[in-house]
């Protein structure tokens, strides 16, 4: 295998000419800069990757843990981590963690042990004491993304769920839905903790009577269909919410084999959703997370504690978009008597 100084012979140059080229370190004359990439291309000479990064003390690689890579809104926020990434020269490793706290830790492990130089991380609802550890140290930095946790060591990203689910909630509710059902799954995710949050602000805002207002909860998807199927036979519902696209898929599925027609016989929303929503028939309702432009700002926040390592801790929230579609629009309210009155009285206090 071809060396450096090889390179740099067959240039006519010195070695840290060569060296200020690969690196980008000094300007090099454009007609020298030539000829050494002329060299390195004649002799296939290849830069040791490892060897350079323990030079410099940088890899120029961050690594990212997500839940599912193939989830809609993770797969956005990892292209969103992987342009910012690609934009600064830098590689991106990624790793899914499938919810599994323990898969989770051998991933970040394994990160650190390629010596990246910061960690982006999607964490599972009940990470192990190895991963708090590596949040809670300064080095490498961490940036959490998407489950934002209060009081937590390092910089964050997430959305306003809260307040989405809010301002969904209350949409419906002008309407003159009153028998709500949110489909809120394994709550020990700080993300469908908040949007759990919204819905019960909302409906406890306009004081909507506790039985006609059902919240499914459980910490795997089988236990979320079968309390979903439940919930759905003991009551008639006007509208189904559900807190994410897993959640969403579950409740579509409950409701066909309950033979209820969205939006014939309830209404149906979701978080997240699902790409090009707009073509479904009917179209989904949808709170649309800002799942690109928040890898992107993930990114930015483990280069701005790359560059200023003992500053305090931020947590940046986005907001979400409101995407009202025909699964909600075109529900046909069968009014009980006062949901009117209700509406226009949530509409006169400013919602």
């Amino acid at each position: 295998m071809a060396t450096i100084v090889e390179v740099a012979r067959l240039a006519r140059v010195s070695t840290s000419t060569v060296s200020h080229v690969l690196n980008g370190t000094r300007n090099v004359e454009p007609h020298t800069r030539k000829k050494v990439l002329d060299a390195i291309e004649k002799t296939g000479y290849r830069q040791d990757a490892l060897a350079r990064a323990l030079r410099r003390s940088r890899t120029d690689s961050i690594g990212l843990v997500v839940s599912d890579a193939g989830e809609p809104a993770f797969a956005e926020m990892v292209h969103g981590v992987e342009e910012a990434a690609a934009g600064r020269g830098l590689t991106l490793i990624l790793a899914n963690s499938a919810e599994d706290p323990e898969r989770e830790a051998r991933a970040v492990e394994t990160l650190l042990e390629r010596r990246v130089d910061g960690l982006i991380l999607a964490r599972c609802a009940q990470s192990s004491a190895v991963v708090d550890a590596h949040v809670a140290a300064d080095s490498p930095p961490v940036v959490l993304l998407d489950r934002v946790f209060d009081g937590a060591p390092c910089d964050q990203v997430g959305a306003d769920n809260r307040d989405s689910m809010r301002r969904l909630v209350e949409h419906l509710l002008t309407r003159g839905h009153r028998s709500l059902l949110l489909v809120a799954g394994d709550t020990r995710v700080p993300t469908l903790q908040e949007r759990l949050a919204g819905f019960q602000d909302a409906t406890a805002r306009v004081g909507a009577a506790r039985e006609a207002v059902a919240i499914v909860e459980g910490p795997e998807f089988g236990v979320v269909r079968a309390e979903l199927g439940r919930a759905l036979g003991a009551q008639a519902h006007t509208c189904v919410v559900a807190a994410s696209t897993p959640l969403a898929v579950i409740a579509l599925e409950c409701l066909r084999d309950a033979g209820l027609k969205v939006p014939d016989d309830v209404a149906f929303a979701t978080f997240d959703g699902f790409n090009h929503s707009d073509l479904f028939q009917p179209s989904i309702t949808t709170v649309r997370q800002p799942a690109f432009d928040m890898g992107v700002a993930a990114v930015g926040l483990l280069l701005e504690r790359f560059a200023a390592p003992k500053t305090s801790p931020r947590t940046t929230r986005l907001q979400q978009r409101l995407e009202l579609r025909s699964s909600t629009e075109d529900f046909v309210l069968r009014a009980t008597e006062g949901a009117t009155q209700d509406a226009a009285e949530l509409d006169a206090s400013g919602a």
